[in-house]
């Protein structure tokens, strides 16, 4: 009797096993050091305070379809729904950050060189990574999403428009965890990895996000038309107002699709040279 199948079996439970033990790892860590977490929350909500009650009057007045009057009550509700998504993705790239930092703090430290002595499943080292983090963006979205509900946002959506949502918000926590996890590796110290992300919060600034991209210059509105962010914050907030995103969906989907493809393959080969230096 051949003994393959037995043999696959036993590496994929094993590889599970591993993978929920470095889970579990993970999140003791962001339990006992509670701080990261915190800011990593807390940045959004300043970002989602800021805008909306400094800039929400007379943006949200600017808005198509707005109101008009920069002292209306309404242009700042309008502003607020708005930005809610951009808000969002947002809370989605600030979590992705602490990815890096937590990946350079395991191999400055020597960490994953004691996890290569050990008779566990290698890939889990990074797969435990990823599972922390996206359990850390729901926890974060969710915490962010309830500060905007209670700042009078009112999303239109209905059970596929949440769904679609969400779906949204996994493929990209997907994508840019792996892209952190992969920027973590190539940093070399933790002060690298805490600041060669920073451009995925830049990035929602130069789209979609915060104002019409048709309100910006030509050459500033080429670029935010056509970088992954606009996509998926069109798409989220299609989905959020219950209305169908249209081409944009598909090219959130792609854009997310191809970031996290090429960001897997960049951080086992990276983990891969670390573990064989």
């Amino acid at each position: 009797m051949s003994t393959t199948t037995p043999t696959i079996t036993t590496a994929l439970s094993d590889g599970v096993r591993d993978s929920a033990t470095m889970l579990g790892r993970n999140l003791r860590h962001m339990v006992r050091y509670p701080s990261l977490t915190l800011m990593l929350i807390g940045q959004p909500i300043l970002f989602l305070l800021l805008f909306v009650y400094v800039f929400g009057g007379t943006m949200g007045a600017g808005l198509p379809g707005g109101s008009g009057d920069v002292g209306a009550g309404q242009g700042r509700a309008d502003y607020l729904a708005y930005i809610a998504p951009a808000i969002l993705i947002m809370t989605v790239a600030s979590v992705a950050l602490s990815t890096a930092i937590y990946i350079a703090k395991d191999a400055t430290e020597g960490i994953i060189d004691r996890f290569r002595t050990m008779p566990i499943a290698k890939a889990s080292v990074l797969t435990g990574h990823v599972l922390a983090a996206l359990l850390q963006t729901a926890a974060a979205v969710v915490a962010v999403l309830a500060v905007t509900l209670l700042l009078g946002y009112r999303p239109g959506a209905g059970v596929t428009g949440w769904l679609g949502a969400v779906g949204v918000l996994l493929l990209l926590a997907i994508a840019l965890t792996w892209l952190c996890l992969a920027l973590g590796l190539a940093a070399g110290s933790v002060e690298t990895a805490s600041n060669s992300p920073m451009f995925l919060m830049i990035m929602p600034f130069i789209s979609s996000g915060f104002v019409p991209t048709d309100s910006m210059p030509s050459g500033l509105a080429w670029i935010a038309e056509n970088q992954p962010f606009t996509p998926v914050i069109d798409t989220l907030r299609a989905c959020l107002a219950g209305t169908s995103p249209g081409s944009a969906g598909w090219w959130a989907a792609g854009w997310c699709l191809l970031i996290a493809g090429a960001s897997y393959a960049w951080a086992r080969r990276l983990f891969a040279a670390t573990r064989a230096g």
